[in-house]
């Protein structure tokens, strides 16, 4: 049964690689009368099947990449609005009902959640420190005195696509950020809170796969408009 109800249109894009242990937690989150997206980069432990088993609708993307699923799963939106959230049981999708409220009402037009975890486990240390340098980077280059740049977030579908955004790795979710800075849009951040994974993290769960996001990342923020 879904934990909300409303009857706003929207679209949730969920990026899945090996995420069917955390499948049925983060469907039955998704509020009702919106569509789940489920876009699966290559898993191999039947996520697409289980999720089409559980109502989500299933978009193929098999170039790898945390960007590559987002943005497929952006071009494959039809709803007015359209969210991002891991797919891992980490972020409640739940909790984007204000943030589509806030998009809808015009007081914001890209609503961020921050990640506060609720266990030291949630979010490792080296993880934390490196979103806490790019944050301070992009307070730099944008005048944004954002926190974080996790994955939570709402915006209208066709605006994010006249961002036109490039990148298809980590970099993703900070030049969606940047270039929407730099059109002038109103951010806002609200705490949100972080959970411990479902699996194994495929990005921030190890050092090298932090210093990747962070080499990604700076990447974007180095090239202006972030073009790769």
């Amino acid at each position: 049964m879904k934990a909300v109800t409303t009857d706003a249109d929207v679209d949730v894009v969920l990026p899945c690689l090996n995420e069917a242990a955390a499948l049925p937690w983060v469907l039955a989150r998704i509020p009702a009368g919106w569509r789940a997206l489920v876009v699966d980069n290559g898993s191999a432990d039947g996520s697409a099947q289980l999720a089409r088993s559980l109502g989500a609708t299933v978009v193929e993307e098999p170039r790898r990449g945390f960007g590559a699923a987002c943005h497929a799963g952006l071009l494959a939106a039809t709803a007015e609005i359209v969210c991002f959230c891991d797919c891992d049981a980490s972020l409640d999708p739940a909790l984007l009902v204000p943030f589509v409220r806030e998009v809808r009402s015009g007081e914001a037009d890209l609503v961020l959640g921050r990640r506060r975890p609720r266990t030291r486990s949630a979010w490792p240390a080296h993880a934390r420190a490196g979103n806490l340098a790019l944050a301070r980077l992009l307070r730099r280059r944008t005048g944004l005195r954002l926190h974080d740049l996790g994955p939570l977030r709402a915006a209208r579908r066709e605006p994010l696509l006249a961002l036109g955004l490039t990148d298809r790795r980590s970099g993703y979710p900070l030049q969606m950020v940047v270039r929407a800075a730099d059109a002038g849009w109103r951010i806002t951040e609200h705490d949100v809170p972080y959970l411990p994974r479902t699996g194994t993290s495929k990005v921030t769960g190890t050092w090298l796969g932090t210093w990747q996001a962070v080499r990604d990342m700076s990447r974007v923020l180095a090239d202006g408009r972030g073009v790769r």
